[in-house]
Formats: C-alpha cells, sequence, structure tokens
C-alpha cells in the first residue's frame, strides 16, 4: 500500500531503533518531504533529483543512495512492516477482506493531517505519472508476496498457494481502487469510507 508517515512506535518489549537507523529514517523524510513540496511547486517531471537534494541539503549520491529511483521517493516501504505485522496481529480466521479493512484503516487513523496530504498528494501522482504507476505496477509483485505470507502464516496453506495468492491480490486492488477514488475527489468521502465500501464489496463475494 502507499503513505509516508513514520511508523509507528515500537511496541513494549522490542528494541528502540539504534542511533544509525534513526538518522537514516530522518534523512529519508528529509528527501521525502523536499521531494513532495516540489512536486506541488514544480511538477513531478520538471524535479530533478539535483533540486530534490538541495532542498533536503543531501548530496543527490546521498538521495540515490536511499532511493534508487525518483520513484522511489513517491512509493515508500516503510509501511510494509506495518501491513503485515497488522495482519499477523489479526484473528486467525478472519476473512482477508475483514482482515485488510482493519489493518488499512488503523494505517490512517494513526496518520497526522499533514501525513494524510501527502499521502492524497502521492496516489495523485500514481495516478496522474506514467513512471510512478508502472513503479507501483512492479512493487504490487511484492506487496502480494507479502501479504500472501503473513496469511500463510495463519492459515496453513503454502505461500505460493494459488488460491491465497488471488484472495490476496484482489484485496490489494480493492484497496488500491479506494485509494484512488479518493484522490478524485477528496471532497467526496474519506479514504477510511472508501476503504470501508471496497471490502465490503470483497466481503460479499465480488457481487454488484
Amino acid at each position: 500500500m502507499v503513505s509516508a508517515r513514520t511508523p509507528a512506535a515500537a511496541p513494549s518489549g522490542t528494541p528502540r531503533p539504534g542511533r544509525r537507523e534513526r538518522k537514516k529514517l530522518q534523512t529519508r523524510q528529509a528527501i521525502r518531504r523536499a521531494a513532495f513540496r516540489l512536486f506541488a511547486e514544480r511538477g513531478y517531471e520538471a524535479t530533478g533529483v539535483d533540486r530534490i537534494a538541495e532542498a533536503a541539503e543531501v548530496s543527490p549520491s546521498t538521495v540515490f543512495r536511499h532511493f534508487p529511483a525518483k520513484e522511489d521517493i513517491v512509493l515508500p516501504d516503510e509501511y510494509d512492516d506495518l501491513l503485515a505485522g497488522g495482519i499477523r496481529a489479526r484473528p486467525a480466521g478472519e476473512p482477508i477482506a475483514e482482515t485488510l479493512r482493519h489493518v488499512a484503516v488503523g494505517i490512517l487513523h494513526g496518520t497526522s493531517t499533514a501525513d494524510r496530504g501527502e499521502l492524497l498528494q502521492r496516489i495523485r501522482l500514481v495516478r496522474d505519472v506514467p513512471a510512478v504507476r508502472g513503479r507501483t505496477a512492479e512493487r504490487t509483485a511484492r506487496h502480494v508476496d507479502l501479504v500472501s505470507t503473513a496469511l500463510a502464516e495463519r492459515t496453513g496453506r503454502p505461500a505460493d498457494d494459488l488460491g491465497l495468492r488471488v484472495v490476496s491480490a484482489a484485496a490489494l486492488a480493492a484497496l488500491q481502487e479506494a485509494l484512488l477514488r479518493w484522490a478524485e475527489d477528496a471532497r467526496a468521502a474519506g479514504p477510511e469510507a472508501l476503504i470501508h465500501q471496497a471490502m465490503d464489496v470483497l466481503a460479499g463475494g465480488l457481487t454488484l
């Protein structure tokens, strides 16, 4: 899925990130904030990595060390652990639509107003910029793997089980469609309401 919020605080008993990891996260956030500000001011295509690096007060090589391509600035991976962890924390017998409903809405509830605005900007870039949309498609397979692996652990099925992967792919596609609809008209409905609608369709067995 797609967002740039700072990962939630580590659960009690989980070691806090070390100084080096905190510094790395701060640098990534500075690069991303600078990039999104410039994307809003200049447009995605007109904003080069050199300009992003200057605005973030780092070198271009530092930007590429954290983000191999400009598209990766738009599509962070910090949410992967939140998604996988959220799935594993849900009841074992819960349908996947309900699981993703609770996990996705829970992540959104943990975002600040500023983070939500950045999420909306990100979804619009996915919708409008072919390069970002293509990179999103590349990452979809990884997210299907991630969800399938988490579900395999609680169902006892192998992670490459076709049924498991079809369900995972369908649920992730529904989640993405809900966010894209939000990007089309953020004033019409909040993302939580649209996620609920999308998951209701899945829970109803894809009937209309």
